[in-house]
């Protein structure tokens, strides 16, 4: 599925993004993430094997959410909810989230830290099956 250029353009500006996974016993868990987007897939970087991390190795349906600047004719906040496919990759998180890391803290930031930078770590890659929200990302919104 084709990322929309409005979702490009809301990642752009670093939105911190919920990313809810599922337990073992099939209940929610939540974790605020950096996101960004390669080749049609949304990319999150991990340093370790998190919780989220054994989640979704086990099952790999995910949501992420996040809250966009701007609000709808109605005055409500513009949101943008994201259902999909993760899959795991091992190495590039250093390197991904120092990317990240210009948008979310600031253009001359070394991230991660040093103790940490010369460790693989993991890249979540999602592969996006709908797009929902309030926003111009949702069918028939705008």
């Amino acid at each position: 599925m084709q990322i929309p250029d409005s979702v490009h353009a809301l990642i752009a500006t670093g939105p911190n993004a919920h990313l809810t996974t599922l337990n073992a016993d099939g209940s929610p868990q939540v974790t605020v993430v950096w996101v960004g987007i390669e080749n049609e897939e949304f990319v999150i970087g991990h340093m370790g094997v998190w919780q989220k991390v054994k989640n979704m190795r086990r099952d790999p349906r995910v949501v992420l959410s996040m809250l966009a600047p701007g609000k709808n004719p109605m005055a409500l906040q513009e949101y943008l909810v994201i259902y999909g496919k993760a899959r795991i990759t091992e190495g590039g998180a250093a390197a991904l989230l120092q990317r990240l890391a210009h948008i979310y803290i600031g253009p001359t930031v070394e991230f991660p830290p040093a103790a940490y930078r010369d460790k693989p770590g993991y890249i979540t890659r999602i592969t996006p099956d709908r797009f929902t929200g309030v926003g111009p990302w949702t069918p028939g919104q705008r």
